[in-house]
């Protein structure tokens, strides 16, 4: 009887030959390492400037603002209200101050670009005019609410971790932003005045970082934010001390513009500016993507 597994009158089938598996290919191999083209378009390249640039920028400023009065006065009376608007907040309901901020930090911008038109405008040989200094962010909406968008989550962690700081120091809840003040102003409480403040300098230098050529660079060149981010912090990397002197002034100015009541903006904001517009000409230059180079350029004659 044979095998059911098995053909009959026969032994059982030997193993079918395994089948030889094609070997891969074998993988290119480049005789010359991959060089990415060059860039296509302008190219932001930094321009060097020296301690005195941020006077200089200053100066540009004032004859902007002397140039065309009316409009500076329309925009400094818009800077004035938003500050007594937020001090009158931070009187009644300081619980609310954080949220005015944030609204003026969604305005802010847009006027300040408005003036960056007037001294581009100024800079082209064009009659600057208020209508259109309004209205010079419409076609620009979307970088600039980008840009804006990041400005509001950078202070609401600034307000985040500022709570954070006062309950490691004290102990009694969250505080109001009175209560905040109070802390700060109390000179017994030198310790977390350091701590505060290095937590505050931090995030006031990452802002400044962020929008000091950022917003002109965006009317001027139509860029993303992200772009004219990164380009701003690279102004500051390649100008470190210098912009940080023209962070002081800008803080010593403000400072001084708020003591009578706020007055001060109706002149410094406007004045503020036309010199971020010179800022950013003086400290940005826009060249060429450099030609691709001759293939003989490498040869000796």
């Amino acid at each position: 009887m044979t095998s059911p597994t098995s053909p009959a009158g026969g032994s059982p089938p030997s193993a079918a030959p395994l089948k030889a598996q094609p070997q891969p290919d074998e993988l290119p191999v480049m005789d010359t390492p991959y060089v990415p083209p060059p860039p296509v378009g302008p190219q932001a390249m930094m321009r060097p400037v020296g301690p005195g640039a941020p006077f200089g920028w200053l100066a540009a400023g004032w004859r902007d603002l002397k140039a065309h009065p009316g409009i500076g006065l329309f925009y400094g009376l818009c800077f004035w209200l938003m500050a007594i608007t937020l001090g009158a907040v931070f009187r009644a309901k300081p619980e609310y101050t954080l949220t005015i901020a944030s609204g003026c930090l969604l305005v802010g911008p847009f006027l300040a670009m408005g003036l960056y038109e007037v001294s581009r405008r100024r800079e082209q040989g064009l009659k600057p005019e208020l209508g259109a200094s309004l209205t010079c962010w419409d076609s620009h909406i979307r970088s600039m609410g980008m840009l804006v968008l990041v400005l509001i989550v950078l202070e609401l962690l600034w307000g985040r971790a500022s709570l954070v700081v006062f309950a490691v120091f004290f102990n009694t809840g969250m505080p109001s932003t009175t209560g905040v003040l109070k802390a700060v102003f109390n000179p017994d409480n030198w310790e977390f005045i350091a701590v505060y403040l290095a937590v505050g300098g931090m995030f006031a230098a990452l802002v400044f970082s962020t929008v000091v050529v950022s917003i002109p660079m965006i009317l001027d060149r139509d860029t993303d934010a992200v772009s004219a981010a990164i380009t701003s912090i690279r102004v500051i990397f390649s100008n470190l001390g210098v912009m940080l002197l023209w962070g002081v002034v800008i803080t010593a100015l403000i400072a001084v513009a708020l003591l009578p009541w706020g007055l001060g903006l109706v002149v410094i904001g406007p004045l503020l500016g036309h010199a971020s517009w010179h800022a950013y000409r003086g400290t940005v230059r826009w060249q060429d993507a450099a030609a691709k180079p001759d293939d003989n350029s490498g040869q000796v004659n």
